[in-house]
């Protein structure tokens, strides 16, 4: 005690206590004002690229995943589904993809960065039905002479293994491609341009 009979102390420690009340209250009111001016969860995951890990993507196969709702494929084709693509092209209504369904680096044959692996959006380009992965290069009663791709079952679209339309279809585009990238060998980025860091 200070000789005019005030405990210092007791100052000292109800001011520091005060402040740091006063801080942790701060913090309780800045971080939800903060977080305000963050996009929401949902707004996040409605346009968020999507990571895809393809190490356990066996040839043939195809997983789909979700991106800004929609689904999307990634298939791996074997060579033999590859070495079919360019006999297709006098059945296709675009068979070079110039219409602008892929970016610029999947306006190929393969439709892809890497040849054996597909990645496109699941949605049909008629009237957005999801067709059906049929990879069997086996007649099928809509496609005696089938080569393996995608069948819509709605209204009964066709499109090849690289998701390219065929003719006399009603489908008037081929399947999207989306904006992807590879972030290692094994993981694809789907929802970022391949030049975007």
């Amino acid at each position: 005690m200070s000789g005019d009979g005030v405990d210092t102390s007791k100052r000292r420690f109800l001011i520091a206590a005060t402040t740091v009340v006063g801080g942790v209250g701060a913090v309780y009111t800045a971080v939800p004002f903060l977080a305000s001016w963050m996009p929401s969860e949902r707004a996040k995951a409605a346009g968020a690229p999507v990571e895809v890990d393809i190490s356990k993507l066996e040839m043939g196969q195809m997983i789909r995943v979700q991106w800004r709702g929609k689904p999307v494929w990634v298939v791996k084709r074997t060579e033999e589904m590859l070495q079919a693509l360019p006999d297709l092209n006098d059945q296709l209504r675009d068979p070079d993809s110039t219409d602008p369904q892929q970016p610029e680096y999947a306006q190929n044959v393969n439709r892809s960065i890497k040849p054996e692996i597909l990645v496109a959006v699941g949605i049909c380009t008629h009237l957005g039905c999801s067709p059906s992965f049929v990879p069997e290069a086996i007649p099928q009663p809509y496609d005696a002479h089938w080569k393996g791709g995608f069948f819509c079952p709605c209204h009964g679209s066709r499109f090849d293994l690289a998701g390219r339309v065929y003719k006399a279809v009603p489908a008037p585009l081929n399947l999207e491609i989306p904006p992807h990238k590879y972030i290692s060998e094994t993981l694809i980025l789907v929802g970022e341009d391949r030049g975007v860091a």
